[in-house]
């Protein structure tokens, strides 16, 4: 898979998390699933550019 298909697969996840997330009362290990995509991201687009 090159890397701009993992971007897209990445983008689609945190998509699909964001819509999970409850207004209130997150749970940690959400938050970090989120935080793990969203800095997975960066470090990809990162090296394409």
């Amino acid at each position: 898979m090159d890397k701009k298909e993992q971007i897209v697969k990445i983008e689609h996840k945190i998509s699909e998390l964001r819509g999970r997330l409850p207004a209130h009362s997150v749970k940690p290990a959400m938050l970090q699933e989120l935080e793990e995509l969203e800095e997975e991201l960066a470090r990809l687009k990162k090296e394409i550019t």
